[in-house]
């Protein structure tokens, strides 16, 4: 299945039937960038992005291992939650925004690519193997999603830990999804957000389980 506007179009209208999260998505894409932006938000905002990248799966990621990675975030100062985000808004290229949030506890590009999406979301994209998958399979981009088994990030086999890894997807692998994310929002007159919910219906109904890495 090519990824024509047709296709995309009719992927991502079915999504709010078949992601519960539907609504709550949309209200928080329209409302966080300006909460981040304005500085004036408690711990539970921020939080709720790392619990949404987990839980958009649908159990899916093993629940034990989300867990573990919800917590890992929970160590995290509110303080230097506050900073990481500050900094990847002030930051002018894609890698120093991702760096500014990886530095976290239980975050790594992957779950940095989610903040970012909430902070600005006409720019950029979640990423995950579920995304990656679903590119790599209609073939706009090569290889399969970085490995992170033993990287601080969301695979099935294990939830994030507090360091990076060399194994894991790198500012440079993130650039690359994006870009392909872009192109295929350009090739079918749509925004970031209705590519990934094509991505995310498309795998729903192929698969429904997060691809091992």
């Amino acid at each position: 299945m090519d990824l024509t506007p047709e296709t995309v179009a009719g992927l991502a209208a079915a999504y709010p039937d078949l992601q519960p999260l539907a609504s709550v998505e949309s209200e928080h894409l329209e409302v966080l960038p300006t909460t981040f932006a304005s500085g004036d938000y408690g711990w539970r905002d921020a939080e709720w992005v790392v619990q949404w990248y987990f839980r958009r799966f649908l159990g899916a990621y093993p629940d034990a291992d989300r867990r573990a990675a919800e917590s890992a975030f929970g160590e995290n100062d509110y303080e230097d939650v506050h900073a990481a985000i500050a900094g990847a808004l002030e930051a002018e290229s894609t890698a120093a925004k991702l760096d500014q949030l990886d530095d976290l506890t239980g975050v790594d590009v992957s779950v940095a690519s989610a903040f970012l999406q909430f902070l600005e979301p006409t720019a950029y994209l979640v990423m995950s193997p579920v995304e990656w998958s679903v590119l790599q399979d209609v073939g706009v981009i090569d290889g399969p999603y970085p490995d992170e088994s033993t990287a601080d990030g969301p695979t099935a086999d294990g939830p994030p830990d507090d360091g990076p890894s060399a194994d894991g997807p790198t500012a440079d692998d993130y650039r690359r999804y994006l870009d392909t994310c872009v192109r295929i929002a350009d090739d079918c007159d749509a925004d970031l957000w209705t590519v990934y919910r094509a991505l995310w219906v498309r795998w729903y109904r192929e698969s429904g389980e997060i691809p091992s890495v």
